[in-house]
């Protein structure tokens, strides 16, 4: 059956191939299927009226199922391969639920192996595109550790030069403070997925997060070393 009320949905993707990581979409962190931990987020947050995880794989979409989220559709095979970028999967979801179910005024991809998302956060980027129509996207940022325009890179012969050698003099905190993408999520207007619009531009805005929720899961170490924060993180919260 079709609406007509424009919704917003959240949108998983979840492949089953990964290679650095084997199964990695669903493998178990902190008693969970990692995926889970991003549909509790999501569905916390409570501003989703559906929420969908885009594989192409049975097992994937089973798990999804189990853990509060659906799998209407198989993920065709060429967004599905190890060089599949997120803006056409996500692009992807937005037309099938929009050929299916009706329109979608926002969409929010949502990263499986981000178990540190936090409801709140989901809100407050939601806001963001409400309260300014000139907005195409919000996403999740955070600070560098470092001063990045006092980086170092390493030279043929062994030793070093610096990027930008007119900061070597420079005090750290005199320099302009940067940021990057947190890898966690990306809510965009239903149109601006469908038109495939770049995420980074002055059409978008960052959700800036404390340092410590941002954890890159690509390793058995990055694994390890998340874990091991996620579980501090629930001490601390209760």
């Amino acid at each position: 059956m079709t609406t007509e009320r424009p919704i917003t949905l959240a949108i998983v993707p979840a492949r089953g191939g990964s290679k650095r990581i084997p199964r990695k979409n669903i493998r178990p962190f902190c008693g969970r299927p990692i995926i889970a931990w991003s549909i509790a987020a999501a569905q916390a947050a409570g501003v989703f009226d559906a929420i969908v995880v885009s594989t192409d794989d049975d097992e994937i979409a089973t798990v999804a199922a189990e853990t509060g989220a659906a799998a209407p559709f198989r993920r065709p095979p060429e967004l599905a391969n190890d060089f599949a970028p997120t803006l056409p999967v996500v692009a992807h979801a937005v037309e099938w639920w929009e050929a299916e179910r009706g329109p979608v005024a926002y969409a929010c991809c949502i990263y499986p192996t981000a178990p540190f998302i936090q409801a709140c956060y989901l809100r407050e980027g939601l806001g963001y595109l409400q309260a300014d129509p000139t907005l195409d996207y919000a996403f999740t940022a955070t600070t560098f550790p470092h001063p990045i325009f006092r980086a170092l890179r390493r030279q043929a012969d062994g030793t070093i030069a610096m990027h930008w050698p007119e900061n070597e003099f420079v005090r750290s905190q005199d320099l302009p403070e940067a940021i990057h993408d947190a890898g966690q999520f990306y809510w965009g207007r239903g149109e601006a997925f469908r038109d495939r619009r770049g995420f980074f531009s002055s059409r978008a805005r960052p959700i800036l997060l404390p340092r410590r929720l941002v954890q890159d899961i690509d390793t058995e170490e990055d694994w390890q070393a998340a874990e091991l924060l996620f579980e501090l993180l629930r001490k601390q919260t209760g």
